[in-house]
């Protein structure tokens, strides 16, 4: 394996360069300045998201484009079971000839394609047209399928248009009532708080709805402490409470809706005292929460917790329909959104790496989008894909219909539902081929790793949580040996005979072809280009080309204000019902389990964990339970103990803390090998999204013997 054992700095830029950071989907804006012949690290006090304000990983990202573990070859599989060094023209020889070959015996879909949200605007483009164009494959997703595909679901069937939050993140601090659902932001975004922290000085009532007592509950005027799975429910009964209470805004929802009587017949059913006993939260507290939604302006804002969730899109649906009824969605500092996870999940999906659509936010079933895209790449309708699988199904499928992989910046190892299964899945292919910076658990497991570049080392674009598209910059020279992905998908292009479709002049010019292809699309950029980014510190989609004269389009940073997406111009009432969830505790297995982040780790590790300053901080994950729980198992703070679901068995360490339902243990999923969180999770998929149900599953815990916690 060729590592770096030291890797000496590029070429250090003269002043300060203005970028982002390379983790979450706030995308902080930082100052990259040389210091002494080292990179020093600040956060951008003008950019207007984070306005000077970034959290510990950010501060740090530096220390990853000198890491030792970084890759510089390009490696191969060998016979025992390691990796050797081999030139990038022998790896992707071999890795187009073997594409070829799988292909010709099992068909085009037999090679799957899985991205990330960690990929840039161009990247993500580039991988969905080379799976759709070059490869000629249904199965490309990606890992924003873990993440945002329930909220993208729901607000796409509620008002056709999905953009993470469809209002400015400056809006939270002039709002007066925000319900904070299901996301612990002082751990997993931490430079958004002080918009909170504003609302409150203004005013306002801050609600946090969590099972846990996290650090941004403490800072809540009313927190709700629901059982988990329980936010379908909870949503349906608060609308209940405002039909009660005579809070609803007939006047809006004749105006601006559709479907409101099939809602509001369901919804009834929802008496306060089921709602209440089902879900643990007294009335009053709910009956307090709906009525200053109701007295002015106010939003949700959702998380993974009820996101992630084998029922989470009709869980947004119900939020979504709570907001309508009370006439908020489109007004000021009002309306529903949801908070973005990975630094470009909104930007990975607008434009080709979800199973089921095409640059723009067109949809590969939709015959005027496919007749669309094919056109613009020159391609027969007919040639171009349906939809593929969504990402467990695609993992399920390997080994079987499936034969080989291509990764993009995904550790599928670690962040996938029942890791274990998956682990297992990814092992059964004829061919695995993993792009990535470093060696990670799902690279070790490949046929060939190929070594990319970083975010200082190379341009692109990202898109925000506010729909945002910000210019990413080069800072620093790339380190020899590391290619870009858009290099690796140009070569490997050329070598399955499609290389002219695939040749660009620079990142600039993947990027108006993005805008161009997008042009007439719900998610328009093709009024885009990098200098009008840099001009404005990003602009907000959609943002169409101006046409026979007419101005430039300042892009949209408020939707939904006079009419939504749909073609009537109305937002529509969804009906839904509550449904348990695809596992609920039972006497073998008796305890709930939910997972999540800690501040200083970022989704699978593959990068925080080889930071030296973050795994000082977190060293290693903790399960979280109430005392109460912790007496009967006999087990104290601090104490290893075995927690067990149907899929596998983890031992953590024990973090014994008031601050989490005593029917409920947490853990974060930064971990993998025997500290794998996600392989307790349970892979029962939402009907609609296809989204994982990471956050609640059925588990037992037991106290493990000395000897045997010795040997872990």
């Amino acid at each position: 394996m060729s590592i770096a054992a030291t890797i000496p700095l590029p070429t250090l830029p003269r002043t300060a360069v203005r970028t982002h950071c390379p983790y979450c989907a706030f995308q902080c804006g930082m100052l990259v300045t040389p210091v002494d012949g080292k990179l020093q690290i600040a956060a951008d006090p003008d950019f207007p998201v984070n306005r000077g304000q970034m959290c510990i990983k950010g501060f740090n990202s530096g220390d990853l484009l000198t890491s030792p573990d970084r890759l510089l070859q390009p490696l191969k599989k060998n016979d025992r079971g390691g990796f050797d060094d081999v030139t990038w023209d022998a790896a992707l020889d071999e890795i187009a000839e073997r594409i070829e070959f799988i292909q010709r015996h099992n068909g085009r879909d037999a090679i799957g394609v899985f991205g990330s949200g960690a990929l840039t605007n161009e990247k993500a483009y580039t991988l969905g047209k080379f799976a759709r164009v070059a490869l000629r494959t249904a199965n490309i997703d990606y890992n924003g399928r873990y993440c945002m595909a329930s909220a993208a679901a729901g607000q796409n069937a509620s008002f056709g248009l999905d953009r993470g939050m469809p209002f400015p993140v400056a809006d939270i601090a002039e709002t007066k009532c925000c319900v904070l659902w299901g996301s612990n932001l002082a751990d997993t975004l931490p430079p958004i708080m002080q918009y909170f922290h504003e609302l409150k000085a203004n005013g306002g009532l801050l609600v946090v709805i969590d099972p846990r007592l996290t650090e941004t509950a403490r800072l809540a005027d009313v927190h709700i402490q629901p059982v988990p799975g329980a936010d379908l429910l909870l949503a349906n009964g608060l609308l209940h409470l405002a039909i009660e209470e005579d809070l609803i805004d007939l006047q809006y929802i004749a105006e601006r809706t559709s479907g409101w009587d099939a809602v509001r017949s369901v919804t009834l059913r929802y008496h306060p005292a089921y709602v209440e006993r089902a879900t643990g939260v007294p009335v009053e507290q709910l009956r307090r929460v709906v009525r200053a939604l109701a007295s002015g302006p106010s939003m949700i804002l959702s998380g993974r917790g009820p996101e992630q969730q084998s029922k989470g899109s009709d869980s947004i649906c119900a939020m979504i329909n709570l907001m309508l009824a009370l006439g908020k969605v489109g007004q000021p500092a009002s309306g529903y959104g949801t908070l973005t996870g990975q630094g470009n999940g909104q930007g990975g999906r607008e434009h080709g790496q979800k199973a089921d659509q095409l640059p723009g936010y067109r949809l590969i079933e939709n015959e005027a989008d496919r007749k669309h895209m094919a056109a613009f790449w020159g391609m027969a309708e007919k040639d171009l894909p349906r939809k593929g699988k969504s990402a467990v199904e695609l993992l399920n499928a390997c080994g079987d219909n499936v034969k080989a992989m291509l990764v993009f910046g995904s550790n599928l190892a670690v962040g996938s539902p029942n890791s274990g299964g998956a682990t297992e899945k990814l092992k059964s292919l004829d061919l695995l081929v993993v792009a990535d910076a470093f060696m990670n658990e799902t690279a070790a497991l490949a046929d060939f790793v190929l070594p990319t570049l970083q975010f200082a080392e190379e341009e692109g674009t990202m898109t925000n949580l506010e729909g945002r598209v910000i210019r990413r910059r080069r800072v620093i020279d790339a380190s020899a040996g590391p290619k870009s992905d858009l290099a690796v998908l140009e070569e490997l292009a050329s070598r399955l005979g499609e290389g002219d479709r695939f040749t660009f002049a620079s990142t600039e010019a993947v990027f108006d072809e993005l805008a161009r292809a997008t042009a007439g699309g719900r998610a328009d950029y093709s009024g885009l280009t990098y200098a009008k980014l840099d001009a404005n510190d990003g602009v907000c989609w959609p943002c169409p080309k101006a046409v026979d004269g007419a101005a430039d389009h300042p892009g949209t940073p408020r939707l939904f204000a006079d009419r939504f997406a749909h073609a009537d111009g109305r937002a529509k009432f969804i009906p839904v019902e509550h449904r348990t969830a695809g596992e609920e505790p039972d006497a073998d297995y008796p305890l709930y389990f939910t997972t999540g982040r800690y501040k200083e780790h970022y989704n699978s590790g593959a990068q925080t964990r080889r930071v030296a300053a973050l795994t000082a901080a977190k060293p290693r994950p903790r399960v979280q339970l109430h005392p109460r729980l912790a007496s009967r198992l006999g087990v104290g703070d601090g104490d290893p103990l075995r927690v067990e679901s149907r899929r596998g068995e983890v031992i953590f360490e024990a973090n014994v803390t008031s601050e989490i339902r005593a029917d409920t243990l947490f853990a974060p999923f930064h971990w993998g090998g025997k500290q794998a969180a996600n392989v307790l999770t349970n892979p029962a998929l939402d009907p609609k999204s296809k989204m994982p149900e990471f956050k609640v599953c059925a588990v037992r815990a037991s106290i493990v013997a000395l000897e045997e916690s010795e040997g872990t």
